[in-house]
């Protein structure tokens, strides 16, 4: 057996990989964020998910606002190193800061509309109140 590295690479994209959060059980992708080397030592310690906003420009714990934290199951790096998949158990049940369970809540349909293909779990009026 050969001695595998797990090392993103991080000088790809600003300093930035893509992280892919998806559920460990039923397999859904619930959502997509950044991490920069920080945010994924501080998912790698702690055994939650930690990223990076691209608009507040800050490091960020999943669910410090709505309780809604990502517990690390498994971590996955793409080939090129510049992507990660992270299998977790969403704890609270919403991934996304719009309260759906995924981000990917929308789905096109055949005819060009749009409908919701997860359930709101909680209405972030009431969640973040900045």
């Amino acid at each position: 057996m050969s001695n595998l590295e797990f090392h993103p690479d991080f000088s790809k994209s600003g300093g930035l990989i893509a992280a892919i959060a998806q559920d460990a059980v039923t397999r859904e992708v619930l959502m997509l964020a950044w991490m920069n080397e920080e945010a994924f030592e501080k998912t790698k310690e702690t055994g939650e998910a930690w990223y990076f906003s691209r608009s507040r420009q800050k490091l960020w714990h999943k669910g410090e606002s709505s309780g809604n934290t990502q517990k690390i199951v498994e971590m996955r790096l793409d080939c090129d190193g510049d992507a990660i998949l992270l299998l977790i158990e969403q704890r609270g049940g919403a991934a996304c800061h719009e309260g759906y369970v995924s981000c990917f809540s929308r789905k096109l349909e055949q005819d060009g509309s749009a409908v919701r293909c997860c359930s709101q779990i909680f209405d972030p009026k009431e969640v973040y109140r900045d």
